[in-house]
């Protein structure tokens, strides 16, 4: 008994240092109010900036991720020292705080009436169809493989 209670405490210890996936990651409140007085050129060039260090921070992350989960299942099935190789680094705090200055910037687009705000909404929408359509023909050919 008092050995799986232990297990179960490493357990958790462990899962609780795994790194976050960045698409699960949310993005910290920034005020807009800070860009208000920005040009949109300013505004687009920094949004860009910002996305370009979320994407690079992302695939770190990610890879953190990967590995985190890679050495949880070897340490909890074969060899629990590979536990250890969940210690890498975590880059939530970074790219939450990103993606909320990436918020605050497209706010701040939108307050200075910025028209390259509404590309990006245009953008946005079509590829939020293109996911609707891709997960429709998925379900529809699951479903076709169900009925034969």
């Amino acid at each position: 008994m008092k050995n799986r209670m232990l297990a179960l405490i490493v357990l958790l210890f462990f899962m609780s240092g795994c790194a976050t996936s960045p698409g699960r990651i949310r993005a910290n409140y920034v005020s807009p109010v800070q860009y208000y007085a920005w040009t949109c050129g300013q505004i687009h060039s920094e949004m860009i900036r910002v996305k370009a260090k979320v994407l690079e921070l992302s695939g770190v992350q990610q890879g953190e991720a990967v590995k985190d989960t890679i050495a949880l299942s070897v340490g909890l099935v074969l060899f629990w020292p590979a536990l250890f190789f969940m210690l890498g680094p975590d880059q939530k705090q970074e790219i939450a705080q990103l993606k909320g200055e990436y918020e605050a910037l497209e706010r701040a687009a939108i307050h200075n009436e910025c028209g390259f705000i509404n590309l990006m909404e245009e953008e946005r929408e079509e590829q939020l169809i293109k996911e609707q359509k891709e997960k429709e023909e998925k379900r529809a050919k699951k479903q076709r493989g169900m009925e034969i």
